[in-house]
Protein backbone atom coordinates (compact mmCIF):
# COMPACT_ATOMS: atom_id res chain seq x y z
CA UNK A 1 0.00 0.00 0.00
CA UNK A 2 2.79 2.38 0.93
CA UNK A 3 4.47 1.78 -2.42
CA UNK A 4 1.22 2.51 -4.23
CA UNK A 5 0.83 5.79 -2.34
CA UNK A 6 4.40 6.74 -3.23
CA UNK A 7 3.81 5.88 -6.88
CA UNK A 8 0.58 7.87 -6.95
CA UNK A 9 2.35 10.83 -5.30
CA UNK A 10 5.14 10.71 -7.84
CA UNK A 11 2.64 10.52 -10.72
CA UNK A 12 0.69 13.43 -9.25
CA UNK A 13 3.90 15.43 -8.89
CA UNK A 14 4.85 14.77 -12.52
CA UNK A 15 1.36 15.76 -13.66
CA UNK A 16 1.50 18.95 -11.60
CA UNK A 17 4.93 19.76 -13.04
CA UNK A 18 3.69 19.20 -16.59
CA UNK A 19 0.66 21.38 -15.97
CA UNK A 20 2.85 24.10 -14.47
CA UNK A 21 5.16 23.94 -17.47
CA UNK A 22 2.19 24.23 -19.85
CA UNK A 23 0.89 27.18 -17.86
CA UNK A 24 4.27 28.91 -18.05
CA UNK A 25 4.27 28.38 -21.80
CA UNK A 26 0.77 29.87 -22.06
CA UNK A 27 1.82 32.89 -19.98
CA UNK A 28 4.90 33.39 -22.14
CA UNK A 29 2.78 33.21 -25.30
CA UNK A 30 0.28 35.70 -23.86
CA UNK A 31 3.16 38.04 -23.03
CA UNK A 32 4.55 37.77 -26.54
CA UNK A 33 1.11 38.37 -28.04
CA UNK A 34 0.69 41.53 -25.96
CA UNK A 35 4.15 42.69 -27.02
CA UNK A 36 3.26 41.98 -30.66
CA UNK A 37 0.08 44.06 -30.48
CA UNK A 38 2.00 46.92 -28.89
CA UNK A 39 4.67 46.63 -31.58
CA UNK A 40 2.15 46.95 -34.43
CA UNK A 41 0.56 50.01 -32.82
CA UNK A 42 3.93 51.70 -32.51
CA UNK A 43 5.03 50.65 -35.99
CA UNK A 44 1.95 52.25 -37.56
CA UNK A 45 3.02 55.54 -35.98
CA UNK A 46 6.59 55.23 -37.34
CA UNK A 47 6.38 56.67 -40.87
CA UNK A 48 10.12 56.36 -41.43
CA UNK A 49 9.89 52.60 -40.90
CA UNK A 50 7.29 52.27 -43.66
CA UNK A 51 9.29 54.60 -45.89
CA UNK A 52 12.44 52.54 -45.35
CA UNK A 53 10.51 49.29 -45.87
CA UNK A 54 9.11 50.60 -49.16
CA UNK A 55 12.56 51.50 -50.46
CA UNK A 56 14.09 48.23 -49.24
CA UNK A 57 11.30 46.29 -50.92
CA UNK A 58 11.86 48.23 -54.13
CA UNK A 59 15.59 47.46 -54.03
CA UNK A 60 14.88 43.81 -53.25
CA UNK A 61 12.73 43.60 -56.39
CA UNK A 62 15.57 45.11 -58.39
CA UNK A 63 17.94 42.55 -56.87
CA UNK A 64 15.64 39.73 -57.98
CA UNK A 65 14.66 41.03 -61.43
CA UNK A 66 17.63 43.31 -62.19
CA UNK A 67 19.34 40.92 -64.62
CA UNK A 68 16.08 40.69 -66.59
CA UNK A 69 15.50 44.45 -66.54
CA UNK A 70 19.00 45.39 -67.69
CA UNK A 71 18.82 46.83 -71.23
CA UNK A 72 22.25 45.44 -72.18
CA UNK A 73 24.56 42.62 -71.22
CA UNK A 74 26.55 44.06 -68.25
CA UNK A 75 29.70 42.30 -69.48
CA UNK A 76 29.42 43.33 -73.14
CA UNK A 77 31.97 45.97 -74.19
CA UNK A 78 30.19 46.95 -77.40
CA UNK A 79 29.89 50.71 -76.87
CA UNK A 80 32.07 53.82 -76.91
CA UNK A 81 34.49 54.19 -74.04
CA UNK A 82 33.59 56.67 -71.27
CA UNK A 83 30.46 57.91 -73.00
CA UNK A 84 28.50 60.32 -70.79
CA UNK A 85 24.91 59.79 -69.62
CA UNK A 86 22.36 59.85 -72.46
CA UNK A 87 18.97 58.39 -73.35
CA UNK A 88 20.71 55.33 -74.73
CA UNK A 89 22.93 54.96 -71.67
CA UNK A 90 21.26 56.68 -68.67
CA UNK A 91 24.38 56.27 -66.54
CA UNK A 92 26.96 56.39 -69.31
CA UNK A 93 29.55 53.76 -70.14
CA UNK A 94 32.72 52.73 -68.34
CA UNK A 95 36.34 52.55 -69.45
CA UNK A 96 35.70 49.20 -71.20
CA UNK A 97 32.65 50.41 -73.13
CA UNK A 98 30.11 48.61 -70.93
CA UNK A 99 26.71 50.08 -70.04
CA UNK A 100 26.94 51.34 -66.43
CA UNK A 101 23.16 51.29 -65.85
CA UNK A 102 23.04 47.55 -66.62
CA UNK A 103 26.01 46.89 -64.35
CA UNK A 104 24.44 48.83 -61.45
CA UNK A 105 21.14 46.93 -61.85
CA UNK A 106 22.85 43.53 -61.88
CA UNK A 107 25.21 44.56 -59.08
CA UNK A 108 22.22 45.13 -56.78
CA UNK A 109 21.73 41.37 -56.52
CA UNK A 110 25.33 40.71 -55.54
CA UNK A 111 25.32 43.40 -52.87
CA UNK A 112 22.01 42.21 -51.40
CA UNK A 113 23.05 38.55 -51.39
CA UNK A 114 26.30 39.36 -49.61
CA UNK A 115 24.62 41.66 -47.07
CA UNK A 116 21.65 39.42 -46.27
CA UNK A 117 23.52 36.10 -46.11
CA UNK A 118 26.33 37.58 -44.01
CA UNK A 119 23.77 39.12 -41.63
CA UNK A 120 21.93 35.80 -41.23
CA UNK A 121 25.15 33.89 -40.52
CA UNK A 122 26.21 36.55 -38.02
CA UNK A 123 22.80 36.35 -36.34
CA UNK A 124 22.83 32.55 -35.95
CA UNK A 125 26.37 32.39 -34.56
CA UNK A 126 26.19 35.55 -32.47
CA UNK A 127 22.78 34.78 -30.94
CA UNK A 128 23.90 31.25 -30.04
CA UNK A 129 27.01 32.56 -28.31
CA UNK A 130 25.08 35.31 -26.53
CA UNK A 131 22.29 33.05 -25.25
CA UNK A 132 24.63 30.31 -24.03
CA UNK A 133 27.06 32.76 -22.39
CA UNK A 134 24.33 34.80 -20.72
CA UNK A 135 22.34 31.82 -19.47
CA UNK A 136 25.12 29.63 -18.08
CA UNK A 137 27.47 32.44 -16.98
CA UNK A 138 30.55 31.26 -15.04
CA UNK A 139 33.43 29.77 -17.01
CA UNK A 140 31.25 29.29 -20.12
CA UNK A 141 30.54 33.01 -20.20
CA UNK A 142 34.20 33.84 -19.60
CA UNK A 143 35.50 31.61 -22.41
CA UNK A 144 32.94 32.70 -25.01
CA UNK A 145 33.12 36.41 -24.23
CA UNK A 146 36.92 36.45 -24.18
CA UNK A 147 36.76 35.05 -27.71
CA UNK A 148 34.34 37.85 -28.65
CA UNK A 149 36.62 40.41 -26.98
CA UNK A 150 39.51 39.10 -29.05
CA UNK A 151 37.50 39.71 -32.23
CA UNK A 152 36.40 43.09 -30.90
CA UNK A 153 40.04 44.17 -30.64
CA UNK A 154 40.14 44.47 -34.44
CA UNK A 155 38.02 46.92 -36.45
CA UNK A 156 35.42 45.03 -38.47
CA UNK A 157 36.72 45.99 -41.92
CA UNK A 158 40.34 45.21 -40.90
CA UNK A 159 39.26 41.79 -39.60
CA UNK A 160 37.35 41.09 -42.81
CA UNK A 161 40.34 42.18 -44.91
CA UNK A 162 42.65 39.89 -42.94
CA UNK A 163 40.36 36.88 -43.37
CA UNK A 164 39.94 37.49 -47.10
CA UNK A 165 43.69 37.97 -47.49
CA UNK A 166 44.28 34.62 -45.75
CA UNK A 167 41.60 32.51 -47.42
CA UNK A 168 41.42 34.30 -50.76
CA UNK A 169 38.90 36.46 -52.59
CA UNK A 170 35.54 35.28 -53.89
CA UNK A 171 31.92 35.72 -52.84
CA UNK A 172 31.90 32.79 -50.38
CA UNK A 173 34.97 34.00 -48.49
CA UNK A 174 33.76 37.62 -48.54
CA UNK A 175 30.43 36.57 -46.99
CA UNK A 176 32.14 34.51 -44.28
CA UNK A 177 34.61 37.29 -43.49
CA UNK A 178 31.86 39.90 -43.15
CA UNK A 179 29.78 37.48 -41.05
CA UNK A 180 32.64 36.86 -38.61
CA UNK A 181 33.24 40.60 -38.26
CA UNK A 182 29.58 41.18 -37.32
CA UNK A 183 29.16 38.29 -34.86
CA UNK A 184 30.41 40.60 -32.11
CA UNK A 185 27.40 42.92 -32.08
CA UNK A 186 24.83 40.10 -31.94
CA UNK A 187 26.58 38.19 -29.16
CA UNK A 188 27.07 41.21 -26.91
CA UNK A 189 23.52 42.54 -27.37
CA UNK A 190 21.89 39.15 -26.77
CA UNK A 191 24.10 38.30 -23.80
CA UNK A 192 23.12 41.53 -22.04
CA UNK A 193 19.43 40.78 -22.57
CA UNK A 194 19.74 37.17 -21.43
CA UNK A 195 21.56 38.12 -18.22
CA UNK A 196 18.50 40.15 -17.27
CA UNK A 197 15.88 37.65 -18.44
CA UNK A 198 17.64 34.78 -16.67
CA UNK A 199 16.54 36.20 -13.31
CA UNK A 200 12.94 36.99 -14.32
CA UNK A 201 10.12 35.22 -12.50
CA UNK A 202 9.00 33.10 -15.44
CA UNK A 203 12.54 31.79 -16.02
CA UNK A 204 13.09 31.06 -12.32
CA UNK A 205 9.73 29.27 -12.09
CA UNK A 206 10.55 27.17 -15.15
CA UNK A 207 13.83 26.04 -13.61
CA UNK A 208 12.09 25.31 -10.29
CA UNK A 209 9.67 22.83 -11.86
CA UNK A 210 12.44 21.06 -13.76
CA UNK A 211 12.13 22.47 -17.27
CA UNK A 212 15.29 21.69 -19.22
CA UNK A 213 17.77 24.45 -19.99
CA UNK A 214 17.41 24.02 -23.75
CA UNK A 215 13.64 24.45 -23.57
CA UNK A 216 13.97 27.50 -21.34
CA UNK A 217 16.40 29.14 -23.74
CA UNK A 218 14.37 28.33 -26.87
CA UNK A 219 10.80 28.80 -25.58
CA UNK A 220 11.13 31.46 -22.89
CA UNK A 221 14.31 33.49 -23.36
CA UNK A 222 14.97 33.61 -27.11
CA UNK A 223 11.50 34.94 -28.08
CA UNK A 224 11.91 37.76 -25.55
CA UNK A 225 15.19 38.92 -27.10
CA UNK A 226 13.89 38.82 -30.69
CA UNK A 227 13.28 42.59 -30.85
CA UNK A 228 16.92 43.72 -30.67
CA UNK A 229 17.92 40.81 -32.90
CA UNK A 230 15.53 41.91 -35.66
CA UNK A 231 16.74 45.50 -35.49
CA UNK A 232 20.38 44.45 -35.54
CA UNK A 233 19.79 42.25 -38.60
CA UNK A 234 18.46 45.18 -40.63
CA UNK A 235 21.44 47.32 -39.68
CA UNK A 236 23.93 44.51 -40.28
CA UNK A 237 22.70 44.09 -43.86
CA UNK A 238 23.73 47.71 -44.50
CA UNK A 239 27.09 47.11 -42.85
CA UNK A 240 27.58 44.04 -45.00
CA UNK A 241 26.88 45.97 -48.20
CA UNK A 242 29.36 48.68 -47.21
CA UNK A 243 31.98 46.07 -46.26
CA UNK A 244 31.55 44.18 -49.54
CA UNK A 245 31.89 47.44 -51.46
CA UNK A 246 35.03 48.36 -49.54
CA UNK A 247 36.64 44.94 -50.00
CA UNK A 248 35.85 44.88 -53.71
CA UNK A 249 37.14 48.44 -54.10
CA UNK A 250 40.44 47.27 -52.57
CA UNK A 251 40.60 44.25 -54.88
CA UNK A 252 39.72 41.75 -52.12
CA UNK A 253 36.09 41.16 -53.00
CA UNK A 254 34.22 39.05 -55.51
CA UNK A 255 35.56 38.03 -58.91
CA UNK A 256 36.53 41.12 -60.98
CA UNK A 257 34.32 39.96 -63.85
CA UNK A 258 31.23 40.05 -61.62
CA UNK A 259 29.28 43.35 -61.87
CA UNK A 260 29.18 44.89 -58.38
CA UNK A 261 28.93 48.40 -56.99
CA UNK A 262 32.36 48.10 -55.40
CA UNK A 263 33.90 46.98 -58.68
CA UNK A 264 32.35 49.97 -60.44
CA UNK A 265 33.89 52.31 -57.87
CA UNK A 266 37.22 50.55 -58.16
CA UNK A 267 37.27 51.07 -61.93
CA UNK A 268 36.27 54.74 -61.59
CA UNK A 269 39.20 55.92 -59.50
CA UNK A 270 41.47 56.38 -62.53
CA UNK A 271 38.86 58.43 -64.40
CA UNK A 272 37.26 60.45 -61.62
CA UNK A 273 37.92 63.81 -63.32
CA UNK A 274 36.99 63.05 -66.90
CA UNK A 275 34.16 60.57 -66.18
CA UNK A 276 32.37 61.66 -63.00
CA UNK A 277 29.41 59.34 -63.61
CA UNK A 278 31.54 56.23 -62.97
CA UNK A 279 31.75 57.08 -59.27
CA UNK A 280 28.56 59.08 -58.73
CA UNK A 281 25.91 56.56 -59.80
CA UNK A 282 27.30 53.49 -57.98
CA UNK A 283 27.94 55.71 -54.94
CA UNK A 284 24.33 56.93 -55.02
CA UNK A 285 23.09 53.33 -55.23
CA UNK A 286 25.15 52.37 -52.17
CA UNK A 287 24.09 55.44 -50.19
CA UNK A 288 20.41 55.04 -51.08
CA UNK A 289 20.41 51.36 -50.07
CA UNK A 290 22.13 51.89 -46.74
CA UNK A 291 19.93 54.92 -45.97
CA UNK A 292 16.80 52.86 -46.66
CA UNK A 293 18.00 50.05 -44.39
CA UNK A 294 18.86 52.57 -41.67
CA UNK A 295 15.44 54.20 -41.91
CA UNK A 296 13.75 50.82 -41.62
CA UNK A 297 16.00 49.69 -38.76
CA UNK A 298 15.62 52.98 -36.91
CA UNK A 299 11.83 52.78 -37.22
CA UNK A 300 11.83 49.20 -35.97
CA UNK A 301 14.03 50.17 -33.04
CA UNK A 302 11.60 52.91 -32.00
CA UNK A 303 8.56 50.67 -32.48
CA UNK A 304 10.12 47.83 -30.50
CA UNK A 305 11.51 50.22 -27.89
CA UNK A 306 14.98 48.75 -28.26
CA UNK A 307 18.03 50.35 -26.65
CA UNK A 308 21.69 49.63 -27.22
CA UNK A 309 21.53 48.82 -30.95
CA UNK A 310 23.84 50.95 -33.08
CA UNK A 311 23.06 52.33 -36.50
CA UNK A 312 25.18 51.77 -39.58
Amino acid sequence: MAEQHVARGAAAGELAGAQAADRLTELAEERREAQGNRFWRRLKAEKKAFLGLFFVGFLALIAVFGPYLAPYDPRADDFNLLEGPSLRHPMGTDSFGRDLFSRVLVGTRVSFVVGVVAALISMVVGVTIGVVAGYYRGWVDSVLMRFIDMLWAFPGIILAMALVAIYGAGMKNVILAIAVANVIAFSRIVRGQVLSLREDDFTTAARAIGVRDGRIMLRHILPNVSAPIIVQVTLTVGLGIIAETGLTFLGLGVDPSTPTWGQALNESRNFIRQAWWLAVFPGLAIGFTVLSLNLFGDGLRDALDVKGVNQT
